[in-house]
């Protein structure tokens, strides 16, 4: 459940901008459309993921308590661009691209390494150990072949990709 939500946490992105659901905002209008697609079991994870996540009241107790599939597809969203970044890097950007942000962004950094350390040590790893699935380059290479065009996104100078900012953090 947890990869298929991770491959799904972005899907509201692609409804036309004006889709209804879009109205919900980012992770639950995708949340919603997989619920009404039959697959409602996927909904809590995507909700749970974007940033603002780690700002709400009940983080601390979340980073904890809530279900691992939850976990897991909010800290790999956090960790992955066009490849596995360190949660250091990610927030970096963000607040290179939102200082007006930079309070909440520094609030969610500290409750992301929390989840970080706990999911790590769940399940017996370093941060430093996580790595892209090695099935995804091979994906990637059959799909660019069969024609689906290319719209990743171009490297920056510092090896980051370069993305067109949202107005809000909540966004990625």
């Amino acid at each position: 459940m947890a990869e298929t939500a991770a491959l799904l946490h972005d899907v509201d992105k692609a409804l036309p901008p004006d889709h209804p659901l879009k109205e919900l905002g980012h992770g639950a209008a995708g949340a919603a459309w997989l619920t009404q697609a039959g697959h409602p079991e996927l909904a809590r994870a995507l909700i749970a993921h974007p940033v603002t996540r780690f700002t709400e009241p009940d983080a601390e107790t979340w980073v904890t308590e809530a279900p691992i599939e939850e976990r897991i597809v909010t800290y790999a969203d956090k960790r992955a661009t066009q490849r596995v970044v360190s949660l250091e890097q990610r927030f970096d950007r963000w607040r290179r691209d939102h200082p007006e942000y930079r309070a909440k962004l520094d609030l969610a950094y500290a409750t992301a390494l929390r989840l970080e350390h706990t999911l790590c040590t769940a399940i017996g790893i370093e941060a430093t150990d996580v790595e892209r699935l090695r099935w995804v380059d091979d994906a990637m290479s059959r799909a660019f072949a069969a024609g689906v065009p290319d719209a990743r996104p171009l490297e920056s100078v510092d090896g980051l990709p370069v993305y067109g900012t949202p107005a809000d953090p909540s966004a990625a």
